[in-house]
């Protein structure tokens, strides 16, 4: 185990519990969603932003800080994790679930009162699917934990959506779907760059379980879905030439990456792959994002 490291402030063990990273991802396809949902007859005000995404970092912050707490031991045994807070020692298992409490209820109560109702039901939702039914069950249940519980993290466009408009559409279905064919090629491009890590740990991940080449090819093959549902959008004419232009291109590359993987067998490419599933998912947002304004401003 890691030594503790005493000098570090308090604060800052308790920010790192909520994934901040992962957080700000989740916030940025939350902004989408709201962003997409303005049209010419809808004002969206800076304080329903600002709410808005204070409340649903609140709630993925403590989703995450719970995950923290239920995998200490698995991260214990992992080179990449054996520093975090709890199993370092910075923090307590006690003061993990206090702080957890205190994030979801101030995050609930925030879009309960200062946004809609439905946000609010919604983001309790998906903190019970990813904090319980993923964290405690299906990460320790199944080698397609990450493809079952992806959905419950794919949710942050319907969030946005749902906080301007207050009720549930096909388009920002799509993104959640988007989000959801995405996740295994990410984390998966990941597990086999640190496989060694799961092999000590008790999660079932699909290379420990399936083995390199079957991973390879699930992560092509969710690649190829992933992209052919990105070109749905058009089609239903939720976006135009623009998105349709970087959503080939970027889709292509995806596919190459994904082809190269099959017959190459290079951490640095694995990596590369995850590190290109982030871009990607931005860029293709952004991009959307860039095209629904457009077709605004014409």
């Amino acid at each position: 185990m890691a030594e503790a490291t005493p000098y570090q402030p308090r604060w800052q063990a308790y920010f790192v519990l909520t994934k901040p990273r992962v957080v700000a991802l989740m916030l940025l396809c939350a902004l989408v969603g709201m962003l997409l949902a303005q049209d010419a007859s809808t004002v969206i005000s800076l304080q329903l932003v600002i709410v808005a995404l204070l409340g649903i970092a609140l709630v993925a912050g403590s989703a995450a800080v719970v995950n923290h707490v239920a995998d200490a031991h698995i991260d214990a045994k992992m080179a990449r994790t054996e520093d975090r807070p709890i199993p370092s020692g910075r923090l307590t298992t006690n003061q993990g679930l206090v702080f957890a409490a205190v994030l979801a209820v101030a995050g609930f109560l925030i879009l309960f009162y200062l946004v809609n109702p439905l946000t609010a039901w919604l983001n309790l939702a998906s903190w019970i699917g990813y904090a319980v039914v993923y964290t405690l069950w299906l990460k320790h249940a199944t080698a397609q934990n990450i493809v079952i519980g992806g959905l419950f993290g794919a949710a942050p466009p319907l969030f946005g959506w749902t906080a301007v408009t207050g009720n549930i559409a096909l388009e920002p279905i799509l993104l959640v779907l988007i989000i959801f064919l995405w996740t295994p090629p990410h984390f998966w491009s990941l597990a086999l760059a640190r496989i060694e890590d799961y092999e000590r740990s008790s999660v079932p991940m699909l290379p420990t379980t399936k083995g390199i080449v079957h991973t390879k090819w699930q992560i092509l093959l969710y690649i190829v879905l992933l992209v052919l549902c990105t070109l749905v959008l058009p089609v239903l004419e939720f976006a135009g030439l623009l998105y349709i232009v970087l959503a080939i291109a970027l889709g292509c590359f995806f596919i190459y990456l994904g082809v190269s993987m099959i017959t190459r067998n290079d951490d640095t490419l694995y990596m590369f792959m995850f590190k290109y599933s982030i871009l990607y998912l931005g860029l293709l947002f952004t991009a959307l994002l860039a095209d629904h304004y457009l077709e605004l401003l014409i």
